[in-house]
């Protein structure tokens, strides 16, 4: 398969794709989120190397960004939901597919 060189030093896609989803967690974050609805707090137990800060930075990227959605409950104590938007949703195949050959490179 050839590649453009034109495609990827005028805007190239791939870069562009990373700077959304790129880094070490929030692949992680959106694959989980495949799954079901998370509260901040049970995405923090299924990503035990995750620090609360940084948890709390990557979901407002990816909320800032259109990926996910914070739904906000009015009670006491507050609860938080995180899940995909219809955006996010769009990515299922290529976190699948992440997911699918980080299974066959690493034997896992």
């Amino acid at each position: 398969m050839r590649h453009s060189t034109y495609e990827c030093n005028n805007g190239c896609p791939v870069e562009a794709t990373l700077e959304l989803i790129g880094g070490k967690w929030k692949g992680v974050i959106l694959y989980h989120l495949l799954e079901r609805t998370y509260r901040f707090g049970e995405l923090k137990k299924v990503m035990p190397g995750i620090t609360q800060r940084m948890l709390t930075k990557q979901l407002r990227e990816l909320e800032r960004d259109g990926i996910i959605h914070r739904k906000v409950y009015a009670q006491v104590p507050p609860k938080v939901e995180y899940s995909l938007t219809e955006s996010g949703e769009t990515l299922k195949e290529v976190i699948i597919k992440m997911r699918d050959w980080g299974k066959n490179h690493f034997g896992l």
